[in-house]
């Protein structure tokens, strides 16, 4: 391992303890996240399904965004 890969872990480390805070302090402000249009739930009585995949797509792109910004400041 590097300095490299140590300063990555480290930078996403942080990532995930700024989105705990996030979502532990705006909780009620974010229950859209997950139960957007396009969002696949099926619930029956003995069986639910949830595949979250317009919510998966719009993360993607804005952590896609997020990396491209770093990479071009850095």
């Amino acid at each position: 391992m590097t300095g490299e890969t140590g300063k990555w872990i480290i930078i996403a480390g942080s990532v995930i303890v700024v989105a705990g805070i996030l979502i532990y302090f705006f909780h009620d402000t974010l229950h859209w996240i997950g139960n957007l249009p396009g969002d696949i739930r099926i619930e029956r009585d003995n069986f639910r399904f949830y595949f979250p995949i317009t919510t998966m797509i719009i993360i993607s792109v804005v952590i896609n965004l997020l990396i491209r910004v770093f990479r071009w400041l850095s």
